[in-house]
């Protein structure tokens, strides 16, 4: 099968060679040159010119052409063929411009109406710009032929708009007429009348195509538009309120980017908004800060002071001018808050609240600039530090009333952000010993006096504290949570003790000790008083057991820090009484007494003449009055005589009488304040002497430098250099004898 198929193939070949041998042999075409040149008929170029020229006209007046389009753009391609395409061009020029010429007379005419004068001029281009398309295309083989290979030629189109802007544009009366008609529609327009945009945009179009936008336009524009905006901001300055003018000078910058996008040339926008900014806002930043600022911001007025925020981005030292101003309200309203004592109890919370309103506008309103940012934090420490002491003395209050008992305002998770806020605050005080002083002597109480709402807080603060400030700071404190820590395994174990001393006969009280490492506690005055004999046998048992486990250890006991539970029998019925120690041993005095002068009162208990008014007036003239005196009144005198209220009565089991020694006294507050100048004292002490120890030898204005780099509290100079004063007494430091201003150390 395959060999047939092979032979077949072979057959064929052959079939086809044969057929070629006997086919005709091929012949050649030859084209010869034309003996003679063809030549053009004598006056075709007048005849050719004669038929363009009719049509150009035709075109050019509006009639009916005589020819076909085909006819004419063969007529123009044959005269280019022969080298006829620069006197062709050169007719069509000479055709154009003496049409052009006779529309200026068109222009010539006088008339006041600007607006039917630009729709002539908007005609007459309109027409220029179609016929010359239309011309274009009858020689549009002449433009990309002859134009294109003499690169000084203009193209066609070309040629039109230079005819037109020279002939027409070009006339001062045309330019200048056609000029001002754009001005008062743009003027119109401003002021808010409705005007013929698409008359506009051709107009301008028309002065961008012949290249004469920025010289006869442009100019004129910007200082009619300046002219303008000036005017109106000086007036608008006085007529409106700020909130006002800044929703006017937005809604102006949307305007004018409008007539950017309808009708002006791209190329003048940023002289055009600048040039507004310039008038309606660099001009006036002093008066917008100065007139509206402090009161956008004390209204809270958020959207009006990002609205002000934005525009004054715009201009060259509108944000600085803005921060200096907003720096300068931060100081003067802080001020407010913190020099009128009057203001001492809301004080934080004002401060807290400022902050926060402070910083939601530095975020929403400013776009959380860090200048801004800075600013704020520059003004609030400041501010804060113009009453020394007292912010850090009202700041620890402050956290002392948050972490106490009875604070239902706020969630754990409500009283941690407070915290971390008062943080924020903490950080602005210079004092921070003044802190320090203050909220070791409240903590000391809320923990002695179980008064703590809760000991994570407590912790939390404490750890916010150290973080800041470093473990130095937060030694001592940490030390008082120890010994509370401690105190109870050995109240613990006290019990147990006297569970198995049996020869020990005790009264039924249920005594709690708290054993207080001095060093780490605020310093509290020694008071003798004559304490219950109850008490007594409990406190010489609690000797004997603590003495014995620490030999050598000295206890000394502090009443102004107890406190007590009584129960006590009235007619309404029994309640329990939680007073005071100083409360408990004068109401105690009362079960064997009826009644009791102040006198022998004082005598009884040996209290100290101003504490026991004050334990006096809260049992007898406060809120529950469980005792009643005799003359009634709200001071306590030498002759008044007391006797137990058995009529008292009171819808609770458990009656809280206010302890005395819950609030501050005066004595208190002025005796933390000396210890916080004496430890002062002794910190300039120790920074003078470390310095000189390590340099030897010291100039009085560098030492004083070192001493404000190390020391952690506001210093003064003068009482650096009484320091300073004392030191070279106590033999520690001298004079240079050849320099007074100089100091030497004495090893």
């Amino acid at each position: 099968m395959a060999d047939t198929k092979r032979s077949n193939l072979t057959a064929l070949n052959g079939l086809s060679l044969n057929a070629s041998l006997k086919s005709n042999p091929t012949k050649k075409l030859v084209v010869k040159n034309l003996r003679k040149k063809p030549m053009l008929p004598d006056n075709y170029q007048e005849q050719t010119w004669k038929k363009l020229r009719e049509a150009v006209i035709a075109i050019q007046t509006s009639t009916a052409i005589q020819y076909t389009m085909e006819e004419l753009y063969q007529a123009v391609e044959n005269m280019c063929n022969n080298n006829l395409a620069a006197a062709l061009y050169n007719n069509l020029i000479e055709l154009s411009e003496t049409h052009v010429k006779k529309l200026l007379l068109n222009f010539t005419e006088v008339t006041n109406d600007k607006i039917i004068f630009l729709k002539k001029v908007n005609h007459h281009w309109s027409s220029h710009c179609e016929q010359m398309l239309m011309i274009r295309s009858i020689f549009l083989f002449l433009d990309r032929t002859y134009v294109l290979q003499n690169p000084n030629v203009n193209s066609i189109w070309d040629m039109g708009l230079n005819l037109f802007r020279h002939h027409i544009m070009l006339n001062t009366n045309v330019q200048n007429r056609a000029v001002d008609g754009l001005l008062l529609l743009i003027e119109k327009e401003r002021q808010g009348d409705m005007v013929d945009k698409t008359l506009l945009k051709s107009l301008l179009r028309m002065l961008s195509d012949l290249k004469i936008y920025q010289d006869a336009f442009e100019g004129k524009f910007l200082q009619a538009t300046e002219r303008l905006y000036a005017t109106e901001g000086l007036r608008l300055m006085l007529e409106l309120e700020v909130s006002e003018y800044l929703y006017h000078v937005e809604k102006r910058l949307n305007e004018e980017n409008e007539r950017l996008i309808h009708y002006l040339d791209t190329s003048t926008k940023w002289s055009l908004i600048h040039t507004v900014e310039k008038q309606l806002i660099s001009e006036h930043v002093s008066s917008i800060l100065q007139k509206g600022l402090e009161q956008l911001l004390n209204e809270n007025r958020l959207d009006d002071l990002k609205l002000m925020y934005s525009l004054l981005t715009r201009v060259k030292k509108g944000l600085a001018e803005l921060c200096i101003n907003f720096n300068a309200y931060i100081k003067k309203y802080g001020r407010t808050i913190v020099i009128d004592p009057e203001k001492d109890k809301t004080m934080v919370q004002e401060l807290l609240d400022f902050k926060d309103k402070m910083d939601v506008i530095v975020k929403k309103c400013f776009q959380a600039n860090e200048k801004f940012g800075n600013s704020l934090k520059e003004a609030f420490e400041n501010f804060v530090n113009q009453r020394t002491n007292k912010p850090a003395e009202l700041i620890a209050k402050f956290v002392d009333s948050k972490l106490k008992v009875g604070n239902k305002e706020s969630t754990e998770e409500e009283l941690e952000k407070l915290l971390d806020k008062i943080m924020v605050l903490f950080r602005f005080i210079h004092g921070k010993d003044v802190f320090e002083a203050f909220y070791k002597k409240d903590l000391a109480k809320r923990l002695l006096l179980g008064k703590s709402a809760s000991v994570d807080a407590e912790k939390s603060m404490l750890s916010k504290l150290k973080q800041e400030c470093g473990g130095g700071f937060t030694s001592k404190l940490e030390g008082m949570f120890k010994d509370m820590e401690i105190s109870k395994d050995i109240n613990v174990a006290y019990k147990q003790y006297l569970a198995h001393v049996k020869d020990i006969q005790l009264s039924v009280i249920d005594m709690t000790v708290n054993i207080l490492t001095m060093g780490h506690w605020p310093t509290y005055v020694v008071t003798e008083v004559a304490m219950p004999n109850e008490i007594i046998e409990y406190q010489d048992c609690f000797n004997k057991f603590y003495l014995a486990k620490h030999n050598g250890r000295k206890l000394q006991w502090q009443p102004t820090l107890g406190h007590c539970v009584l129960r006590s029998q009235f007619k309404q019925g029994n309640k329990e009484l939680q007073v005071s120690l100083f409360q408990a041993m004068v109401l105690l005095l009362f079960n064997d007494y009826n009644i009791l002068p102040f006198k022998e009162i004082k005598t009884a208990t040996n209290m100290e003449d101003t504490e026991l008014r004050r334990t006096l007036q809260s049992l007898a003239c406060g809120k529950a009055r469980v005792l009643i005196k005799v003359p009634k009144g709200r001071e306590i005198g030498d002759n008044d005589q007391f006797s137990i209220n058995n009529d008292f009565c009171n819808k609770l089991y458990r009656i809280k009488i206010n302890q005395v020694q819950m609030k501050e006294t005066n004595e208190e507050q002025k005796a933390t304040e000396e210890r916080v100048y004496q430890d002062r004292q002794y910190q300039m002490d120790a920074a003078i002497v470390r310095i000189m120890k390590m340099r030897k030898s010291l100039m009085h204005n560098l030492l004083i430098s070192e001493l404000f780099n190390q020391l952690k509290f506001p210093a003064k100079p003068a009482d650096l250099k009484k320091r300073i004063e004392s030191l070279i007494d106590r033999d520690y430091m001298e004079r240079d004898k050849d320099n007074p201003n100089q100091y030497n150390y004495i090893a």
